[in-house]
């Protein structure tokens, strides 16, 4: 399986190391109500899709960037990869 690696091209899969669902990046508000049972859901409860997902990998092999993977999950097709940073900045409403 390739990945298109946003700054480096196509890259080999084996050079990643797969760290699960790409929500990782929305970590919960450890100040706000209800925090405990915020961080439970996001340490320990997962989707498991048939289909389209996006997901969190790392370029362990490589420049060690984060990359948010879009991949059919039936299919192994990889339809597009984006630095983590830019997807959290772009979430956050682009503050650094």
């Amino acid at each position: 399986m390739l990945i298109p690696h946003p700054l480096l091209g196509l890259r080999d899969a084996q050079e990643f190391t797969y760290l699960g669902d790409a929500r990782l990046l929305d970590r919960p508000d450890g100040l706000a109500d209800g925090a405990a049972a915020a961080f439970f859901d996001y340490a320990y409860l997962r989707d498991n899709p048939a289909g389209i997902h996006r997901e969190l990998w790392f370029h362990e092999q490589g420049d060690r960037s984060w990359l948010v993977v879009t991949r059919n999950t039936l299919t192994h097709e990889i339809l597009g990869a984006e630095l983590a940073r830019d997807v959290a900045r772009a979430r956050q409403g682009g503050a650094a």
